[in-house]
């Protein structure tokens, strides 16, 4: 199945097939989530397998919606076949727009709307392994220390979302 994104062609959104928009650059939508626990922030290892950036920590899930498909819906059904993670409740915290190298000769073009997700404690998910390696809860503090240190160990997107839009994001700026 050729899965398409809402990509803007020539000023108009269209159904574009979602490795072409990542080969042309073009401007497309996607949903971005961050589970926290408090001052902890769940973090995912992209599997090996995946298209581009793969091994690298990214935040709890990223995806593209489909074409009728209301971003906070996405962001559920994202949270649940990456993470197997169901019934946190859903923050908007706004819309971002980025442009990164991702490697390969793929550029990602984003519009994407933030959401947070508080959860009872630092819960264990069940990750999909075609999606994700592994993941880990790090405070929010050592993450920010972490992509200062080591940033080729994240993604180009994470690294973006803490440098320019934590505030939005977390109501904060990390030290």
């Amino acid at each position: 199945m050729t899965l398409t994104v809402p990509a803007w062609v020539h000023g108009a959104l269209m159904p574009v097939e979602k490795l072409e928009a990542h080969r042309r650059g073009l401007r497309h939508k996607a949903v971005s989530v961050f589970v926290l626990s408090g001052d902890w922030v769940l973090l995912q290892r992209r599997a090996a397998g995946k298209y581009h950036t793969p091994g690298l920590w990214a935040n709890a899930c990223c995806t593209h919606p489909g074409w009728d498909e209301a971003p906070e819906a996405c962001a559920r059904r994202r949270l649940g076949e990456e993470l197997g993670i169901e019934g946190l409740a859903l923050v908007h915290r706004g819309q971002v727009e980025y442009r990164a190298d991702v490697g390969g000769g793929l550029i990602e073009h984003e519009v994407v709307e933030i959401f947070t997700a508080e959860a009872p404690g630092r819960i264990a998910p069940d990750p999909d392994p075609d999606e994700v390696q592994e993941t880990r809860w790090m405070t929010l503090g050592e993450l920010t220390e972490d992509v200062r240190r080591a940033p080729a160990h994240y993604t180009p997107w994470l690294r973006i979302y803490l440098e320019r839009h934590a505030q939005d994001i977390f109501g904060r700026v990390p030290a």
